[in-house]
């Protein structure tokens, strides 16, 4: 199951590749990646998630993995079984060119306990003592 949370993404296509992280919260989907920030909805039904999700470029420079310029729609169809998420996509602009994907779900670390950095309070008294030098 596509669990809410925060996903490092890689994909690629036929002529590149890329990676990115990727948000998931109560239906909705958004990121970004060096070239594109993205955002959607996205159902979840069982193992299985889908989504529509537009893009658009916040950086010049080189072209998408679809090979263009353009802001996109893509079409996400997906399996999540457990933190590892597989998914194809397609692109309305580029007819025929296939993504595919992997999603990684991130662990957050527990948080810290209260106790655990606790520091005792500083005496001096406690300090070791210099030996006395003569004069």
């Amino acid at each position: 199951m596509l669990k809410d949370g925060t996903y490092a993404a890689w994909y690629k296509t036929p002529l590149d590749q890329g990676t990115g992280i990727v948000h998931v919260a109560d239906g909705q989907i958004w990121g970004r990646d060096s070239l594109m920030t993205y955002h959607g909805a996205c159902q979840v039904d069982g193992d299985r998630f889908t989504a529509i999700v537009s893009t658009k470029r916040h950086t010049d420079g080189r072209a998408t993995v679809f090979g263009n310029d353009e802001e996109l729609t893509l079409s996400i169809e997906g399996n999540c079984p457990g933190r590892i998420a597989t998914y194809t996509a397609t692109a309305v602009q580029v007819p025929g060119m296939v993504l595919q994907g992997t999603l990684i779900l991130t662990e957050q670390p527990p948080p810290a306990s209260d106790t655990a950095g606790k520091m005792p309070a500083f005496n001096p008294d406690k300090l070791p003592k210099l030996p006395k030098r003569s004069r």
